[in-house]
């Protein structure tokens, strides 16, 4: 017998796939086309994706609403920017990133989920404003200028190479990443700690009736989150050549935010369409006025008000029940 869960997942998979098909068709023309511009555009669109993903498995999964995860996405921007003007070694980047987001997502872990609701949201906004203030003012990392420099790496993988100059290929080699991410997040979320989670976000104060602890796994929840959106956050730099302490600010975080709930909270696949929708919405509309963000306010009003369940509660269900039909014929 298959679960709601089990259901919505396989649904979730299945959007997966068409987003890779459809990214690998995109990839291919942008590349026959000789396009640069829409192709780094849809890879940055992947990488705020990944940020999205690390706000949904605490929003979506264990009710945690965080307003500061761009302080582990800035961080792991900042990090391997900074370990690849001395070194330039994507797997050196990459595990300098994870190592530093392990360390101090334990300690923010710590200290913010000492206290829940509308204070765990307060707290987490003003460790990210902290972090930022602090990039901001420091002038070994560039201050408000930020880091600029950052080398054109290869990234090896003995049998081939990619090269972050190259737009299709790192633009399928960001898609990869993040997919692999997704897989992580999903598999992690359809385990005996995953379905603990969402009992937490059902019912905090039955869970220990049923003789689990209920601290260990917020905080593992937000280390995991964290360590996603800094190794998401450790691709903006190889794409762009530069990091910014605007990675940094409460309008990353809200977007990440406004992306989830576009997409669809509780999915992770809505976390990935509504990256790409919201990347794609500034881009077309910037092109045309200055204030963009006024169309991106009118998008989340209307998204909360007329679907409360994201675009993914749209699409999702039909899936689901196309897939039930196939399962039992």
């Amino acid at each position: 017998m298959v679960d709601a869960l089990t259901r919505s997942m396989r649904a979730s998979h299945l959007l997966v796939a068409i987003l890779v098909v459809a990214s690998v068709v995109f990839a291919a023309v942008g590349a026959a086309n000789g396009d640069t511009f829409y192709l780094r555009l849809g890879t940055e669109a992947l990488i705020f994706a990944g940020l999205a993903l690390s706000v949904d498995i605490l929003l979506g999964y264990t009710g945690l609403l965080s307003l500061g995860q761009a302080l582990y996405f800035g961080l792991g921007a900042y990090v391997s920017a900074l370990v690849l003007m001395v070194t330039p070694s994507f797997w050196a980047a990459m595990s300098a990133a994870f190592g530093v987001a392990m360390v101090v997502g334990a300690v923010g872990g710590f200290i913010a989920n000492r206290v829940r609701g509308v204070y765990f949201a307060l707290i987490t906004f003003g460790m990210a404003q902290v972090a930022a203030k602090v990039v901001y003012n420091t002038r070994a990392l560039g201050a408000s200028d930020g880091l600029i420099g950052v080398p054109i790496i290869q990234i090896n993988f003995g049998f081939a190479a990619i090269s972050s100059a190259s737009p299709a290929g790192f633009f399928l080699f960001t898609l990869a990443f993040i997919v692999i991410l997704y897989a992580f997040a999903a598999y992690l979320l359809d385990t005996p700690f995953g379905r603990l989670l969402i009992a937490l976000k059902a019912n905090e104060r039955r869970v220990p009736f049923l003789g689990y602890d209920t601290v260990t796994p917020r905080l593992l929840a937000y280390v995991i989150a964290a360590v996603i959106a800094a190794l998401s956050g450790a691709l903006y730099p190889m794409l762009r050549g530069f990091v910014s302490p605007e990675l940094l600010f409460f309008s990353t975080s809200g977007n990440a935010v406004i992306t989830v709930v576009t997409g669809g909270v509780g999915t992770l696949v809505g976390a990935l369409y509504g990256g790409i929708l919201l990347t794609l919405l500034k881009s077309v509309v910037g092109s045309y006025t200055e204030h963009h963000l006024v169309v991106i306010g009118v998008l989340f009003m209307g998204a909360v008000i007329f679907l409360p369940r994201g675009l993914m509660g749209i699409v999702r269900p039909d899936i689901e029940r196309i897939l039930t039909r196939r399962m039992k014929s």
